[in-house]
């Protein structure tokens, strides 16, 4: 009855929770010293670790498991794995910031490979709880980030050569992408403004140390609000003082959200230049943030967004 009851109140949380996520994992993992997980790392001269039934918690996670042919260990993901079109097809055991402990014990995983920052904490002391060895992905928005992710996910899966040789492909990839954008004279690069959200005339959006921050500057372009750490709502003074010259958005594809005509009728955005010559890009967010095997496609397509093919 205990386990009952904690679970039915670790359901009403999770939907508290839900309600105030906003899509995707675009919030910056958790700092330095406070990761959610309990890692039981699989060191060399340990029991190899059992994945033959197998939860994705990341759409990056999920990404590289494809990547490297071992989707046939996949049983379940998490609702922001949503890349390939075939991850759709496996149960969804819920968000990764606000798991259902009892949703993905359902599936009978023999392990769970998450990324860096999922949680909350009390569900996952109800999967420790319940003997499921739980691996952690660490999450950086960096060129180096992504191969260490691929590194881990190979490691763990137990098919290193696999992942060496997606590691090098895909470092090749994005190296080449990023000096592309490189070529272009710092005082020719424009300033893209990533909104977040837009709820109640109220702008959120993206400063340093944030997915978003990292893909910009890679495309080529700057931050238009780089000065502050992680997301935070905007002021109308300091959307006009960021001056963009793009606003970059995610396209959801379900037509929720806000449209780009309700954004422009901001007085503020309207003052902006990006707002004066209507530049609002929409990409995809989880290939925009999700910085596993695609970022240098991303790349590409931010930088063609910016300043034209």
């Amino acid at each position: 009855m205990k386990m009952l009851e904690h679970l039915r109140r670790i359901r009403l949380w999770k939907l508290a929770l839900t309600a105030a996520v906003i899509a995707l994992p675009l919030i910056p993992a958790a700092p330095a010293g406070k990761s959610y997980a309990f890692v039981r790392t699989a060191h060399a001269g340990e029991n190899r670790l059992d994945t033959s039934r197998l939860v994705s918690i990341g759409g990056d996670v999920t990404e590289i498991i494809y990547a490297l042919g071992e989707e046939g260990r996949l049983i379940a993901r998490d609702t922001t794995s949503m890349y390939p079109q075939a991850a759709l097809k496996l149960p969804d055991v819920g968000y990764m910031r606000a798991l259902s402990p009892e949703g993905i014990l359902a599936m009978n995983p023999t392990a769970i490979i998450a990324v860096e920052g999922s949680g909350p904490q009390e569900a996952l002391n109800v999967l420790k709880n319940a003997s499921v060895p739980f691996e952690t992905v660490p999450n950086a928005y960096t060129r180096d980030g992504i191969i260490a992710k691929i590194d881990r996910v190979g490691t763990l899966l137990n098919v290193q050569d696999k992942a060496k040789a997606l590691e090098e492909k895909v470092g090749a990839d994005l190296d080449a992408a990023v000096a592309d954008a490189e070529k272009r004279p710092e005082a020719e690069r424009k300033r893209a403004l990533f909104v977040l959200s837009a709820q109640n005339g109220r702008i959120m959006a993206s400063g340093s140390g944030t997915a978003a921050d990292s893909v910009i500057k890679l495309a080529g372009a700057i931050n238009a609000i780089g000065e502050f750490a992680g997301y935070k709502p905007l002021s109308d003074e300091a959307i006009i003082n960021a001056k963009p010259d793009v606003i970059l958005m995610m396209d959801r594809g379900d037509g929720a959200g806000t449209k780009n005509e309700d954004l422009l009728t901001q007085p503020a955005i309207a003052l902006t230049p990006a707002g004066e010559k209507k530049a609002i890009i929409r990409m995809d967010g989880l290939h925009l943030l999700g910085f596993g095997p695609r970022t240098a496609s991303a790349v590409r397509e931010l930088n063609t967004a910016i300043y034209g093919g």
